[in-house]
């Protein structure tokens, strides 16, 4: 995205779109104002973008179940193995030096594509270890920005609905060692056309100030 100046190395991105709207979910259009205040905040140094769509991710199956029962689980090394699947999310998230997460809020919390990914990588004795006081993540911390789109308000004392999407990231991401979590929010956006235009005004807004961009 942007020219890296000599001796500096990329950041890589790994960005996760959670909506099957594609190009025109709410969400991703948030998320592309974070990858701005990222790159603006990385100066001259590169930003490398790894895109990854959720909805073409199968969901774990019974053998993927049956091994994690094993202490012994290992994947056959084939493309359809779900193993295989999940040592190749857990390998690309480890090399990102940023998690981006594209969702929108479905039913409460994430939607079932997210929930997907989130099954492969959460995974015990790999990404987590089981101890007597609890689970302790094994992955380096790194800054996680999750981009919220929803159809009703979620925050603050006009909210009326639920919000089980930002407790659940911070539980689920927290056991496998991500606790650096930052969120955005374009709410209301079923509210009509002026209301979702106040949104985008003030999630814009908060990611300026966040990234101090103004």
């Amino acid at each position: 995205m942007t020219s890296t100046p000599p001796g500096s190395t990329p950041l890589h991105v790994l960005r996760l779109i959670g909506s099957p709207r594609g190009a025109d979910s709410e969400s991703l259009r948030l998320s592309q104002q974070v990858i701005e205040g990222l790159a603006a905040q990385a100066g001259g140094r590169a930003i490398n973008l790894l895109d990854y769509d959720l909805n073409q991710l199968a969901h774990v199956d019974a053998p993927y179940a049956l091994a994690l029962g094993s202490a012994t689980a290992s994947s056959n090394g084939q493309d359809g193995d779900a193993l295989c699947r999940s040592d190749a999310l857990i390998d690309a998230l480890d090399a990102a030096d940023v998690l981006l997460i594209a969702t929108p809020m479905h039913n409460y919390t994430v939607p079932s594509a997210l929930k997907a990914w989130i099954d492969h990588v959460v995974r015990v004795r790999v990404t987590f270890t089981p101890t007597p006081q609890g689970k302790v993540g094994v992955l380096r911390d790194r800054p996680v920005y999750v981009a919220i789109s929803s159809g009703g308000l979620i925050s603050g004392e006009s909210a009326r609905q639920p919000d089980f999407l930002r407790p659940y990231l911070r539980v689920a991401l927290g056991t496998v060692g991500l606790h650096d979590l930052q969120f955005f929010t374009v709410e209301g956006t079923a509210r009509g056309e002026d209301a979702l235009e106040e949104a985008r005004a003030l999630a814009g807004r908060a990611i300026t100030a966040f990234f101090s961009l103004g």
